[in-house]
């Protein structure tokens, strides 16, 4: 069996894959892992907006408040409120790598944020009916161009590669140091080692008859973290509908 070796591997090229990669490419070597083509992923299909405080008129106490009210007492104050105070940045780091959103046509100067359900405020940036394909195709075109990047496509993670079975005699804690993966166009399973291991592998919509899920969410990153010993918990949010990223 083959073995590789790469700083940090990642399973998945969603936008958390590529937003990872791009921003750990500064420190060192990056892979990563996608069962099918690069362009297969939830986020490429999704359609509706970002939600983020980009307004003088609204607060992050506001979008925190309308986030509490949609999760029906389901969300974790602390969770929501760290996102929420987030969003803006995370808004300029896809600016910065030249993601487009659709503009104000009074003041081309300004995004044009809208309001879906469940906002009191406009705070929905979006690029047409298609969010999600441009972020998805301009952070993939910045990851291909990244030297400290690589990307293999049809390679689909089979288990995560635990200490133990890189040493039977390791008496330390159950650490992952890597995954198997079985490479489709050759038949042949690999082992790659890194430092470290971020499975981005979606959400299990695919587990439904009826989805709008693209067909590979099949929760395979869920699965394998469970068979490594992972708590799995909230699997009934664990569908992810693409037409709203956030």
């Amino acid at each position: 069996m083959a073995i590789h070796r790469t700083d940090l591997l990642i399973v998945g090229s969603g936008l958390a894959g590529l937003a990872l990669a791009l921003k750990f490419s500064e420190f060192g070597r990056v892979t990563i892992l996608t069962k099918e083509l690069a362009t297969d992923t939830n986020t490429s299909m999704a359609q509706g907006g970002i939600a983020a405080v980009m307004s003088s008129e609204d607060s992050f106490e506001n979008h925190i408040r309308d986030t509490l009210a949609a999760g029906a007492g389901l969300c974790r104050l602390s969770t929501v409120r760290q996102i929420v105070e987030q969003a803006p940045d995370r808004i300029q780091d896809l600016l910065k790598w030249g993601v487009h959103f659709d503009l104000r046509t009074d003041d081309p100067s300004v995004v044009d944020l809208t309001r879906e359900g469940g906002h009191n405020r406009r705070r929905i940036l979006h690029f047409e009916d298609s969010t999600g394909a441009e972020i998805h195709r301009t952070l993939l075109r910045h990851a291909k161009a990244n030297p400290k990047i690589e990307l293999l496509e049809n390679h689909i993670g089979v288990d995560l590669l635990m200490s133990k079975q890189m040493d039977p005699h390791d008496m330390g804690p159950r650490a992952c140091r890597g995954i198997y993966a079985l490479d489709k166009t050759t038949g042949e399973v690999h082992a790659w080692v890194a430092k470290a291991t971020v499975l981005a592998t979606g959400g299990a919509g695919k587990v439904y008859l009826y989805t709008s899920n693209w067909s590979g969410a099949t929760g395979d990153g869920i699965a394998m973290a469970y068979r490594a010993g992972a708590r799995v918990a909230n699997m009934e949010f664990m569908q992810f509908h693409p037409t709203c990223l956030y």
